[in-house]
């Protein structure tokens, strides 16, 4: 099972479960906890092969629905029956399969950094992943890609720590998740085209120059069920970047879905 941490709240039986994306871990949330835990229970999660969970690691392929699955036995061994989800990045795809696979589960999603379609650029980051990753260090890669989706000064602080979380991943483990990338466009096509009747909250950064444009498109033309808020001179990793604009958000969105 995947390691987990809990941060209680004995005054509700309401649960917030935070999701983080590849090559993270359940340390990226360091500065959402205090303000999340005064309104509900936490559940931090560190999926297959990072932090925690880096010696989880047992089957040879990983796919979306499998990776899914492992969130919902930490939910099932804790009796969770229903809890808001807080992702970033990939974790945001989890969040939606998870949605798609067992929607009573999902009380509402807060979608951080949301990968929602994967641009020209992005396709073509992801080719040449492809090719050179036999013969590049898996961690050479990881900081390419970094620095190509958090280019900027005031990325710094958010590209550093996912880099210092990937340095705890074998390089076996992070082509695992690396080839997940095979099965994106597809469930990300699927998800664009089918509407799912759960509140969602897409928080973005304006920097966020791969990601932001398809979320826009998703929202204004077809999924009027979800929010959308743009934080200003921030990029991919807003919970990092811009940590007071991103809990008081939530948490005010939190409280209307109740």
């Amino acid at each position: 099972m995947l390691h987990y941490t809990i941060f209680p709240n004995p005054n509700t039986d309401q649960w917030i479960t935070f999701v983080h994306g590849a090559g993270g871990s359940s340390s990226i949330w360091f500065k959402q906890i205090r303000d999340f835990q005064k309104h509900a229970n936490l559940l931090l999660l560190d999926l297959r092969g990072h932090g925690e969970s880096k010696t989880f690691t047992d089957n040879p392929i990983y796919s979306f629905p499998f990776l899914t699955n492992d969130i919902v036995q930490v939910l099932e061994h804790l009796n969770i029956k229903r809890s808001h989800f807080v992702g970033i990045s990939l974790g945001t795809i989890l969040i939606r399969q998870l949605a798609e696979t067992h929607p009573a589960k999902v009380a509402s999603m807060i979608l951080g950094g949301a990968i929602f379609k994967m641009n020209f650029r992005a396709q073509v980051l992801m080719k040449l992943g492809t090719i050179f990753q036999y013969v590049v260090p898996y961690l050479w890669l990881y900081r390419f890609f970094a620095y190509v989706i958090m280019p900027r000064g005031n990325h710094k602080t958010a590209r550093k720590l996912f880099v210092n979380e990937a340095k705890k991943m074998n390089q076996k483990e992070f082509m695992k998740w690396y080839r997940l990338t095979a099965e994106v466009n597809p469930i990300l096509k699927k998800f664009r085209t089918e509407i799912i009747d759960i509140p969602s909250l897409f928080i973005m950064g304006e920097q966020d120059y791969m990601f932001l444009p398809s979320i826009k498109k998703l929202i204004y033309l077809k999924d009027q069920q979800a929010n959308l808020v743009v934080i200003p001179n921030c990029g991919h990793v807003v919970n990092i970047e811009n940590a007071n604009v991103f809990n008081s958000q939530s948490i005010l969105f939190l409280s209307s879905t109740k």
